[in-house]
């Protein structure tokens, strides 16, 4: 079905690569245009170059173009997909991180959560806001994926600017469930019934039942997993058995010669199962940026570790289009062109009775049902009461977050802060947000 996607933010080799291959590899996408939108057109041509050629030498249905113009690039689209950074992106990270702990606000990672999580916010959102402009009057009917962080918060206030945008938010951290629960259970993933909700980056494990029999298999994973945290199969052994093999471990089998490992980065993990009774998808970075007693809890080595892995892993990664799927948006655009009714396990939209004890504003992850109508939610019913209370924190924080970004108040931004649980002190904020209000005025400068 020939269709015009556009990738905004392809300039990054990493992202523009691994989602032409997702892509080329598409038999129901076969025939359709992608048009590749960066604002740095050296980095731009090396991708588009490096596309054309691929399409050549393998013979592939599709056609490719590249512009530094948004809106030339936006003209008859019907997907898009935008993966963004502002700035230098690790150099603006560490103030979003140090410059808090530097006042005397404990925060454990400065991503998504936290002050953090809101500086990050106030630079990323408006260039965003900016593109779903120029969507809404150029092609206001196409379907808008986002990859860009802090996930909750970009979707809450473009949902609340656009609220007629088909904006959907999607993150690969589900994708975790799919290594550790065929270890934790020894039933490959296959097999397993699995859904899980919550916020981007701070969300649980739900259900997993035995497709064959509807068995419930919560209590094993309850029962099981406490007595595996000392003793998983590490990263680095996953990811030399993905190197040399190409799949990822699913089935119990899989995992027979990788090495383990006490898991990094679970401490807060384990807490979280112990006294709530519920399995994050996601580590101690993500989630431990929501909870105000975090700090006290977290593998602080295992998140130091993964930050300076994951820096150096970007600074020296060669990517390469690969004919194989990496991310799940065009199984979402299969989905949608051919009605095929199916779940996907993981996407953020706007919230709308999903998860009922939050409000209809903010931005929530759940599955959802993909038809020719689009992207659908499924609603969480008797979401768990601890798990809810935890995320009925965030509320206010993503309310203000949305505010300070529409308005551009330098009271909104401090209101922000002072709403946010991981905030635990007073009289050093306003000097705080001076300060990275100056370190940052290139591109917060809006604020007043």
């Amino acid at each position: 079905m020939t269709q015009n996607i556009v990738l905004i933010g392809a300039g990054s080799a990493q992202f523009g690569y691994g989602t032409m291959g997702d892509i080329f590899q598409s038999k129901v996408l076969e025939g359709s245009h992608i048009t590749l939108l960066d604002i740095n057109p050296t980095a731009l041509a090396v991708v588009e170059k490096t596309g054309q050629e691929f399409i050549k030498e393998h013979n592939l249905p599709f056609t490719l173009s590249a512009t530094t113009d948004r809106k030339e690039a936006l003209q008859g689209a019907d997907f898009i997909v935008i993966s963004i950074e502002i700035g230098n992106r690790f150099d603006l990270w560490e103030q979003d991180w140090r410059i808090p702990q530097q006042y005397g606000i404990r925060q454990v990672y400065g991503e998504n959560g936290g002050p953090g999580g809101l500086f990050h916010s106030l630079r990323i959102i408006p260039p965003i806001l900016e593109i779903c402009e120029d969507i809404m009057q150029i092609c206001p009917n196409a379907t808008v994926f986002n990859f860009s962080n802090p996930m909750s918060r970009i979707c809450t206030t473009v949902t609340r600017k656009f609220p007629d945008l088909k904006f959907i938010g999607m993150c690969h951290e589900i994708a975790s469930l799919r290594l550790f629960l065929p270890f934790i259970l020894g039933l490959p993933y296959e097999e397993l019934d699995v859904r899980a909700a919550g916020l981007n980056h701070f969300s649980v494990l739900l259900e997993v039942k035995e497709k064959a029999t509807g068995k419930d298999l919560y209590p094993a994973v309850r029962e099981k997993a406490p007595k595996l945290f000392e003793a998983l199969p590490s990263w680095r052994g996953v990811m030399k058995m993905y190197k040399e093999t190409g799949v990822w471990p699913t089935k119990p089998e899989d995992y027979v010669g990788i090495e383990t490992e006490a898991w990094p980065e679970r401490h807060l993990f384990k807490v979280i199962l112990e006294q709530f009774g519920y399995l994050p998808i996601t580590t101690d970075s993500h989630f431990g940026e929501y909870i105000q007693w975090a700090y006290d809890t977290v593998d602080h080595k295992g998140i130091l570790d993964f930050y300076n892995n994951y820096k150096g892993h970007l600074a020296h990664v060669e990517p390469k289009i690969e004919l194989k799927m990496s991310e799940r948006i065009v199984l979402i655009i299969e989905g949608i062109l051919t009605d095929s009714g199916y779940e996907e396990p993981a996407v953020n939209v706007r919230n709308n009775g999903l998860i009922p004890a939050l409000p209809d504003f903010i931005s929530v992850e759940v599955p959802a049902i993909v038809d020719k109508d689009g992207v659908h939610g499924i609603r969480m019913e008797n979401y768990p009461k601890g798990i809810a209370g935890l995320l009925s924190n965030q509320v206010a924080v993503h309310d203000m977050t949305a505010e300070a970004v529409l308005t551009g108040s330098k009271q909104a931004v401090l209101q922000a802060l002072l709403v946010d649980p991981i905030v635990d002190v007073y009289q050093p904020v306003e000097e705080m947000l001076d300060t990275i209000l100056d370190y940052q005025k290139k591109w917060l400068g809006y604020i007043h």
